[in-house]
């Protein structure tokens, strides 16, 4: 972001201070500067394929918070990355086999 500031007194005589200047002690006037990336991320929310994972993301964060408040996945049980992986792994297989259950049930 850059800013620029200005000297009130050129403001005062501006004759176009009626739709820049408002009576204040200072004047600035900011300009973000955006790089393509940047850009390309605002523009991204826009497409098609961010409103398609929008929707898939629905069924992936109910599941997350499952296993984040029934399964104990809030508190690393173990140190290290590692360990924390392993947690991870054995908390979705736990949640995967409930699932699977409850679709046996229903199937009968």
């Amino acid at each position: 972001m850059m800013t620029y500031f200005f000297d009130i007194n050129l403001c005062k005589e501006c004759p176009m201070r009626d739709g820049c200047y408002n009576g204040g002690k200072s004047k600035t006037y900011s300009i973000s500067i955006k790089s393509e990336e940047h850009k390309k991320q605002m523009e991204f929310p826009e497409s098609s394929e961010y409103k398609e994972r929008k929707k898939v993301r629905l069924r992936i964060e109910h599941k997350n918070s499952e296993m984040k408040r029934a399964h104990g996945l809030t508190m690393a049980k173990y140190r290290g990355l590692f360990g924390m992986r392993i947690q991870a792994f054995l908390t979705a297989f736990t949640v995967n086999v409930k699932r699977m259950i409850k679709l046996e049930e229903t199937l009968q």
